[in-house]
C-alpha cells in the first residue's frame, strides 16, 4: 500500500435556480466513485460541494415566486441535497456560498489581490433597465441582430448568423423584463488584473494540473492575450457587498469558486481541522476539482490565478468532462429526455445510472451519451446478468452442504487472474478511466461464469460422493463474486452494502485481495432487472414537466396537430353581415341564417339556437367559412359555417369583427 494520502475533492457549485439533471448528476457520480475509490484504498479523502447562490437570476426569481432571494436558495439547497443523497453522493458537506464562511474568505481573498496590487477600477458603460432600475447582463436584452437582422436576438450573440456584439449595437433593444428600452449608463467597476498573470499562467497550465487538450485550448485564449475580468456588478445584486465599496457587490464568479474553500472551512470548524492544511502555499494536501467544459476559463485562468495573488495554494489538478447527451441528441424538454434527479429517481435505481456513466467515462472532455435502449441492455447484461448471476447460481450449493466455503482455491490459476488484475483496475480508477476498470472487472465476470458454466455444479450435486468438489468449485465462484463486488464498491456502493450481508463481512481495497473461507449467509435477491415500461414512464413524466399544466379551455380540448401553411392557406375566411336570422321547424339546435358577402348571399345553417335569438342576430357582422363545400341536409342546402367559439349550450360566442370590417373582406 502507497502512503496515506490527504485529499480534498469538488465538482462544481450547482446553481440554486434549477433542479439537478442528469449533466449535474454526471459529473457529481464521477467525483463520488473516484472520492469513494481513493476512501476504498485507505486515503484521507474529503469531498466538499456547495450552491452556487447569488446573482441577479436569484433575485428575479425569488420576485417571481413571490418569496425572499434568501428563502428561494433555501428551497433549491434543500432539493438539490436531497437528488444528490438519492443518487448515493457522499458528500462530507454540502453548503451555499451564501455563508459567513464565504464571506470572510471572499473579502479576505479580495482585500489580498487590491494589497498586491492587482485590482484596477475604471468607469465602464452598461446597458441600465430604467423602469427596474437594473444593469442588465446580455441575456436580459433582446432586439434584432445588427448584422443580418433577425429579431429576437440576445444582446451578446446571433443564432442566425453568429455575428458577436454588443448589447446596445441591436436594432430596437428591449430589456426581457420589463419591456423598456435599455439605455446607457456609467458606472464604475472593479477589476482583476488578469494578463499580469500571463507568465505564471503559461506555465501552470502547462505543469499537469490540466489534461492535454484542456491546455492546449487554454494557450489558445493565453495567446489571444487576456483581458482583466470585471469582478463587481452594482446594486440591486444579491450578493456580498466590496468592503469600502458601498453599493458594488463582488460578481458571483468571484465568490463561486471561492465557495469550495468556505465549505471546507465549515467542515473544518466543526471537526477540529484548520482548512489551511489544505490551501497554505507549503500545503502536502492534494486539491482536486471536477467541472464541465463550459467553466474551464474560470477554473483555469481566473482561479489560479487569484489564488496565486492571494498567496495560497493552486489546485491539484483540474478534472474536466464534457456534456451529457440523451439518445444521440442534446437533452430535450419535449422529447422528455431533459431529465432531472427526482424524476429518474421516481422511477429507477439509481445504481443504474451510476454503473451505465461508469462504464462509459474516460479521463478525456468526451460529451457522453445516454443511449436508453443501450443504458437498459447494459446493465441487464452486466450487473444482473454476470455480476449478480454469480452468486445467485453458487450460493444455494453452499447452502445445502452446511453453508461453509473451502479456505483454498479450487483453481489458482483462475484465482491468479483476479488478483493480478487488481493493480490495473486500480490505476484505471486513479486515472479517472472507469470504462476501461469496467471493462476488466466484467472480463472478470465472463471468466467466473465460464468457471461455473464448465464445471456444472448442479450437475455434481446429483452424483454420489463429489459434495467437496461442489463446495470447491462454488467458494471459488462466491471468491470470484467478492473480489468483483470489490472492485465495483465504489461505483454501486448499495449493492456493494447488499452482498457485504450475504458475504459477512466489509469488503475493503485497502490491502490484497485475500481468498477466504468460512460461512456465508443466506443469499437474497441483489439487483432487479430494468423494465423497459420504467424507462419509457421517467421519459413521459419528464414530458409533462417540461408542458405546462393546461387549464381550462385547453385541458378540455388539447390544440390539433399541426397543419403546413398551405393547408391553412387554402381556407377562405370572409367577413359576413347577417342579413336575416330564423328558427328552423324541426330543428332542436339550429338556426337559419342569410349572410351577406357584399355582393351575393349565402344560406348558412348553424348550431347556434341555444345561446342566440334570431332577433338579436340579425345585422350583426361574423366571420365565415366562405369556400367549404356546400352540404346538403333535410332542411335545405348550407353553403358555409360561421365561426364561434365556447363548450356548447348557452356558452357559444359567434366570432365577431372589431368595427370598421365590410362584408366580403377577407380574413387575413
Amino acid at each position: 500500500m502507497t502512503t496515506r494520502r490527504k485529499i480534498m475533492v469538488t465538482s462544481a457549485l450547482p446553481y440554486a435556480n434549477g433542479e439537478l439533471h442528469l449533466g449535474h448528476l454526471m459529473e457529481q457520480i464521477q467525483t463520488d466513485i473516484w472520492v469513494r475509490f481513493q476512501k476504498l484504498r485507505g486515503h484521507e479523502c474529503h469531498y466538499f460541494c456547495a450552491d452556487d447562490a447569488h446573482g441577479t437570476a436569484i433575485t428575479l426569481k425569488a420576485e417571481e415566486q413571490g418569496i425572499s432571494p434568501e428563502q428561494h436558495i433555501d428551497n433549491m439547497h434543500a432539493a438539490h441535497k436531497a437528488v444528490s443523497e438519492g443518487f448515493l453522493i457522499g458528500h462530507d458537506n454540502y453548503y451555499t456560498t451564501h455563508s459567513p464562511e464565504n464571506r470572510e474568505l471572499a473579502e479576505m481573498i479580495y482585500q489580498r489581490l487590491d494589497a498586491n496590487g492587482h485590482i484596477a477600477k475604471r468607469s465602464i458603460t452598461q446597458a441600465f433597465d430604467p423602469e427596474k432600475e437594473l444593469f442588465l447582463a446580455d441575456r436580459y436584452i433582446k432586439g434584432a441582430c445588427p448584422k443580418c437582422k433577425t429579431d429576437d436576438q440576445y444582446g451578446d450573440n446571433c443564432e442566425a448568423c453568429g455575428a458577436t456584439y454588443s448589447p446596445m449595437e441591436l436594432i430596437n433593444p428591449v430589456s426581457v423584463l420589463t419591456g423598456a428600452t435599455p439605455v446607457p449608463k456609467e458606472s464604475e467597476h472593479y477589476f482583476f488584473k488578469l494578463p499580469e498573470f500571463a507568465d505564471f499562467l503559461k506555465q501552470w497550465t502547462r505543469a499537469g494540473h490540466l489534461q492535454d487538450e484542456v491546455a492546449n485550448k487554454v494557450a489558445e485564449w493565453l495567446d489571444a492575450d487576456l483581458q482583466e475580468w470585471d469582478i463587481s456588478r452594482d446594486a440591486p445584486y444579491f450578493g456580498f457587498e466590496i468592503p469600502g465599496a458601498p453599493g458594488k457587490y463582488f460578481y458571483v464568479w468571484l465568490d463561486a469558486p471561492i465557495g469550495y474553500i468556505a465549505s471546507l472551512k465549515n467542515y473544518a470548524d466543526q471537526n477540529g481541522i484548520d482548512w489551511q492544511e489544505y490551501w497554505s502555499p507549503d500545503s502536502t494536501a492534494e486539491v482536486h476539482h471536477f467541472i464541465g467544459k463550459d467553466i474551464v476559463n474560470f477554473h483555469a485562468l481566473f482561479w489560479p490565478a487569484m489564488l496565486h495573488s492571494a498567496e495560497l495554494r493552486t489546485p491539484t489538478k483540474v478534472n474536466v468532462h464534457g456534456f451529457v447527451t440523451v439518445n444521440g441528441k442534446k437533452m430535450s424538454k419535449s422529447r422528455g429526455t431533459f431529465i432531472n434527479g427526482q424524476t429518474y429517481l421516481a422511477h429507477l435505481d439509481p445504481e443504474y445510472l451510476r454503473y451505465y456513466f461508469a462504464a462509459k467515462l474516460t479521463n478525456a472532455v468526451d460529451d457522453l451519451d445516454l443511449n436508453l435502449d443501450d443504458f437498459i441492455a447494459r446493465v441487464n447484461s452486466d450487473l444482473v446478468g454476470k455480476v449478480v448471476n454469480i452468486a445467485s447460481r453458487t450460493a444455494k450449493f453452499i447452502a445445502k452442504a452446511g453453508g461453509e466455503m473451502s479456505a483454498e482455491p479450487a483453481d489458482a490459476e483462475l484465482w491468479q487472474k483476479f488478483t493480478s488484475a487488481e493493480p490495473a483496475i486500480a490505476e484505471h480508477y486513479e486515472q479517472r478511466n472507469f470504462g476501461k476498470a469496467m471493462r476488466e472487472i466484467m472480463a472478470l465476470a465472463d471468466a467466473a461464469n465460464e468457471y461455473i458454466a464448465a464445471a456444472e455444479p448442479w450437475k455434481m450435486a446429483k452424483e454420489e460422493g463429489r459434495k467437496q468438489e461442489v463446495i470447491d468449485v462454488c467458494s471459488q465462484g462466491i471468491n470470484m463474486f467478492r473480489a468483483i463486488m470489490t472492485f465495483l464498491k465504489p461505483v454501486t456502493p448499495l449493492l456493494a452494502e447488499r452482498a457485504q450481508d450475504f458475504l459477512g463481512e466489509t469488503l475493503s481495497w485497502a490491502e490484497p485481495l485475500a481468498y477466504r473461507g468460512g460461512a456465508i449467509n443466506k443469499f437474497k435477491p441483489l439487483l432487479q432487472r430494468i423494465e423497459k415500461d420504467k424507462v419509457d414512464a421517467m421519459i413521459e413524466a419528464s414530458k409533462e414537466e417540461a408542458t405546462p399544466k393546461a387549464t381550462g379551455p385547453l385541458a378540455d380540448e388539447p390544440i390539433c396537430d399541426e397543419i403546413e401553411f398551405g393547408d391553412f392557406a387554402k381556407v377562405d375566411l370572409r367577413v359576413a353581415r347577417i342579413a336575416k336570422a330564423a328558427h328552423v321547424e324541426g330543428a332542436d339546435k339550429l338556426l337559419q341564417l342569410t349572410l351577406d358577402l357584399g355582393g351575393e348571399t349565402r344560406n348558412v345553417f348553424s348550431g347556434i339556437k341555444s345561446a342566440y335569438k334570431p332577433e338579436d342576430l340579425e345585422g350583426r357582422l361574423t366571420v365565415m367559412v366562405a369556400n367549404l363545400k356546400p352540404r346538403k341536409m333535410k332542411f335545405g342546402l348550407s353553403e358555409g359555417m360561421v365561426l364561434a367559439a365556447g363548450p356548447g349550450g348557452s356558452e357559444i360566442y359567434l366570432l365577431e369583427p372589431d368595427s370598421g370590417s365590410q362584408p366580403g373582406q377577407r380574413v387575413m
